[in-house]
């Protein structure tokens, strides 16, 4: 299934709502303003939190966090000693983990487990710059987290960009 995103949703302080093919309202995302780090909930339409997104306060390396049932269920890194500057890796709490790879600026990237796709970004399906589709291949996997995924690894190149 495939999520429409509009990159104006990276605005701290903002609400804005994701939709699905059909144009219905799928998820929410909720920017938390006045937060000492970056934290966004991702909602469903009944406005019940399915997880949320916050920035690590104190690591080495720049991370998020991603949140249900405020238990932690992900952390998202930019892989070390990678040669393509935009290679995440995201590690489940149940250590496995999941290869984020691809032009991640320009919206065009993957999300794969053990080789498999899971998800894939793209701006081409649209032609309004400032949208994406997030589109879920597999049906066993968790839109949720995969939106997520996707904001997490936006937001973390846009911050390595302006750094």
């Amino acid at each position: 299934m495939k999520y429409l995103v509009r990159d104006k949703i990276f605005a701290i302080g903002d609400d804005y709502w994701i939709e699905d093919e059909q144009g219905r309202h799928a998820f929410l995302v909720d920017g938390k303003a006045l937060r000492l780090r970056d934290t966004l909930e991702l909602k469903g339409p009944d406005g019940q939190v399915l997880v949320t997104l916050r920035q690590k306060m104190f690591s080495l390396r720049d991370a998020m966090t991603i949140e249900r049932d405020d238990q932690p269920l992900a952390t998202v890194r930019r892989k070390r000693l990678s040669l393509l500057r935009n290679h995440y890796r995201v590690t489940l709490v149940d250590g496995t983990g999941l290869d984020v790879s691809g032009r991640i600026l320009d919206r065009e990237f993957t999300v794969e487990y053990e080789g498999e796709l899971l998800a894939h970004i793209s701006r081409q399906w649209f032609h309004v710059r400032e949208t994406y589709a997030v589109n879920v291949v597999r049906e066993d996997a968790d839109a949720a987290l995969q939106i997520a995924v996707a904001v997490c690894v936006i937001r973390m190149a846009e911050r390595e960009r302006e750094d």
